[in-house]
């Protein structure tokens, strides 16, 4: 478990403002917004938000000391992060941060081994989880939902996966 987790993505700029666009990757999509100072990954720089609206399908916002089109251009893509005791508490065993997720052990329903939670992923049509085969080659890519995954352990390190049917 890492003691920061990334809660939000700088986008593209918007406008010639230095605004930006900014993605969320939190449960509650504005919940971010509470959490105090974002970091960027290495932790080099810290932003607040002075505005923030909703957009289609992402905020727009003003970062505190960005004020043109060229400073919002030189953020894009910059991860942004909080310390993870400032976020919530884990409250049952149905809910995690999907960075807890990562190394651990990945098994079929009748308990073989099958690899690791190498990353969880998502190009906009929900989550994947990326599983490194014990035996090495190609990642096994599988949606993150319930058919597929059906049990997240994170206590026994362990998350079932149902392997997908290969149709020739």
């Amino acid at each position: 478990m890492t003691d920061r987790i990334c809660v939000a993505q700088i986008g593209a700029a918007h406008g010639i403002r230095g605004e930006v666009r900014l993605r969320s990757f939190t449960e509650d999509p504005e919940a971010f917004t509470r959490y105090g100072p974002l970091e960027s990954e290495d932790g080099a720089r810290t932003f607040e938000i002075e505005t923030l609206r909703p957009a289609k399908d992402h905020f727009v916002a003003r970062l505190v000391g960005v004020a043109d089109r060229s400073a919002a251009e030189k953020l894009t893509n910059i991860k942004l992060y909080v310390p993870r005791d400032r976020l919530p508490p884990v409250e049952d065993d149905d809910t995690f941060y999907q960075l807890d997720l990562i190394g651990l052990a990945a098994v079929a329903p009748d308990g073989t081994a099958l690899g690791t939670v190498k990353a969880i992923h998502n190009f906009g049509a929900g989550d994947i989880v990326e599983i490194s085969p014990l035996s090495g080659g190609v990642s096994l890519m599988v949606p993150f939902t319930t058919e597929a995954v059906p049990e997240v352990d994170i206590a026994g390190r362990r998350i079932v996966v149902v392997p997908p049917t290969i149709v020739e």
